[in-house]
């Protein structure tokens, strides 16, 4: 029975039948195994080339161990703690999510529990289900006018945002990494988070839970707050110390809280249930069935894109490379890995520092993409299994420096890459891409020259004499070496030949031609 050669998909947990659909539909085979137990799914996900998971499956270092195919796991939601990313990216896996998909639906959720909390629907609710009526008990606060701080203002929050100015809110925002730009636009005012704490009659918290983000309201920066706040989380749990905010809702200086996440989940107890100023769902910001299709499909589409295209969407351990991209890429994309094997080979020994310069149209590309594959290409002499996903984590671990430079204009080229390597010694090699796709060499350390990238290059460094290129050809000849290509590069300090052979150069050979009059230096290429 002949083997398929199309790609091959293990969806492990539920997802819309459309999105099965989807795969088929772009050439990609799939098998649907939901509710498998650890040892089932580690028994049988090497013969996958990707994974598509909700929060159910577990994907954790032993089943990336196992998965000797896989290329890529794809989470259908925002949250992948159910991924083991250091695993995935060391072994050269792709984690892709699929963080706009459900974004609607979790603002919803985050103003739908803001305003359960200013009317005490949920208290009100149990009460008249009680046959209570206990109208004066339950009074509640208005919104309009009242000052919203949205801690994380980016896809989410800004839908938030827009939302709550909609109820006649002012919208304060506390995020790093928005621009000023960017929050004139949205009608938000960025502030510092003391500013927001002092400030905010609500407060709603949009960001990753992260070093950085952990506790960022607990005791401290809870009591900065307003008395009389009201905190809504439909984040991540963690993001609130939670027996803090129940100290301060104990205390009267904050109001309630609404949080649809929490520290441990499934959150059979807690120390915040039970309390009528606490209004609690269990996780329920992507629960729409319009969400739940939506990140189905999204991430059926992602992963086939990859799989079939090599085009890479929402990827949280690899630059996203779109489809537009992906096709202006190629050409450098190829050059980069040369040049990076170039680099690689021209100092491996004790590298310390890596420089990466992307000039003239080079600079208008996606460079975090491509500096990954020039990574690859110098660390695969010295490191195994490197692909452009782990590489730039390989080059961390070995403590090796990554610099990337942009500059808008090549003095002598339309484009040009240049890679400076840093080791017991410094050497550095550029090329560019010239019409119709085609990549060169214009630069080996000060030589400047123009030369093609065939599998076996020859470097030969010599002092600028007579009868080098005779020399060189009658050696290799003798040894039924043909040449391809040869090409030549000048400069004060001497000469450099660069010769492109069919076949590899041995040792013996390359020891021949160390020895002829006026060579420095000879070194063989591989590529």
């Amino acid at each position: 029975m002949a083997t398929s050669n199309k790609p091959k998909v293990l969806i492990s947990d539920k997802l819309s039948p459309e999105a099965v659909d989807i795969f088929k539909k772009n050439g990609v085979d799939v098998d649907v195994k939901t509710g498998l137990k650890p040892e089932e799914l580690n028994a049988i996900i090497d013969q996958y080339d990707g994974l598509a998971i909700r929060s159910a499956t577990k994907v954790t270092k032993e089943v990336i161990a196992k998965a000797k195919r896989l290329k890529v796991v794809g989470r259908a939601g925002i949250g992948v703690d159910n991924v083991d990313r250091d695993a995935a990216t060391a072994a050269g896996v792709i984690v892709m999510n699929t963080p706009f998909g459900n974004s609607v639906t979790t603002a919803e959720h985050t103003i739908s529990l803001m305003m359960s909390l200013a009317r005490e629907i949920p208290a009100a609710n149990a009460s008249t289900q009680a046959g209570k009526w206990e109208k004066n008990r339950f009074m509640g606060v208005e919104v309009m006018n009242k000052t919203l701080g949205l801690i994380g203002c980016g896809n989410i929050g800004g839908i938030v945002a827009d939302r709550a100015q909609g109820l006649k809110m002012k919208v304060i925002a506390y995020d790093p990494f928005l621009s000023p730009e960017k929050a004139k636009d949205m009608n938000v005012e960025k502030v510092s988070l003391d500013d927001l704490l002092k400030r905010a009659d609500f407060i709603t918290l949009h960001t990753p839970l992260n070093a950085e983000t952990k506790g960022i309201l607990s005791k401290d920066n809870i009591a900065k707050t307003k008395k009389g706040v009201r905190i809504i989380n439909c984040a991540r749990g963690g993001l609130i110390n939670e027996k803090d905010l129940a100290d301060a809702i104990a205390s009267g200086h904050v109001a309630g809280a609404a949080l649809d996440v929490f520290e441990v989940e499934p959150a059979a107890t807690n120390i915040l249930f039970g309390n009528d100023k606490v209004v609690c769902t269990p996780h329920l910001g992507a629960s729409t069935n319009e969400a739940q299709e939506n990140v189905a499909l999204q991430v059926a589409e992602q992963m086939s894109d990859y799989l079939v295209n090599g085009t890479i969407t929402n990827a949280i351990n690899m630059p996203s490379v779109s489809a537009e991209e992906a096709v202006k890429l190629k050409p450098y994309t190829n050059l980069a890995e040369k040049l990076g094997k170039f680099a690689g080979q021209l100092e491996s020994e004790g590298l310390k520092s890596i420089k990466i310069e992307y000039l003239g149209k080079a600079s208008e590309l996606n460079t975090k993409a491509l500096t990954a594959v020039v990574l690859k290409g110098i660390l695969e002499p010295v490191a195994e299994s490197v692909n452009m996903v782990n590489a730039p984590a390989i080059a961390k671990e070995r403590k090796i420096e990554v610099k990337e430079v942009t500059i808008e204009k090549a003095e002598d080229y339309a484009n040009l890459i240049r890679i400076t390597v840093s080791g017991k010694h410094t050497s550095s090699v550029a090329g560019t891409i010239l019409v119709k796709g085609k990549a060169r060499i214009v630069e080996i350390n000060e030589f400047p020259l123009e030369a093609a990238i065939g599998k076996n290059m020859l470097i030969v460094k010599n002092e600028d004499k007579p009868g080098l290129i005779g020399a060189v050809g009658t050696v290799l000849g003798q040894n039924k070496i043909n040449i391809a290509n040869f090409h030549l590069g000048r400069s004060d300090s001497g000469a450099v030949a660069v010769i492109e052979t069919d076949s590899e150069v041995s040792e013996k050979v390359l020891t021949e031609i160390s020895k002829l009059p006026n060579v420095t230096q000879v070194k063989l290429f591989v590529f």
